[in-house]
C-alpha cells in the first residue's frame, strides 16, 4: 500500500495529486487508508499528503487525513 513509485509518490499522494477531490478519489483515499496507508510519507521535496490536500481545497481529503493521523 505504501509502495513509492520513481515519482516519489505514493498511491495516497497520487490519488490526491492527481485526482480531483471529488466522491470517487475521496472513495480512493478512503480505501488506501483503511487499507493501512500511511498519511504521514511525504513526496520527494518533503510534502504530506495533508498539506497536498489542503493546497488543493480538498477538505473532505483532508478530514480523511487528519482522522487517521495525518499531519503538516
Amino acid at each position: 500500500v505504501d509502495h513509492v513509485n520513481n515519482l516519489g509518490w505514493t498511491a495516497l499522494l497520487e490519488a490526491i495529486i492527481l485526482g480531483n477531490g471529488g466522491a470517487q478519489h475521496q472513495q480512493i483515499v478512503a480505501l488506501l487508508l483503511k487499507a493501512g496507508a500511511n498519511p504521514n510519507l511525504a513526496d520527494r521535496e518533503g510534502i504530506t499528503p495533508l498539506r497536498h490536500a489542503r493546497s488543493h481545497g480538498y477538505r473532505e481529503i483532508e478530514e480523511m487525513l487528519v482522522a487517521t493521523g495525518g499531519s503538516h
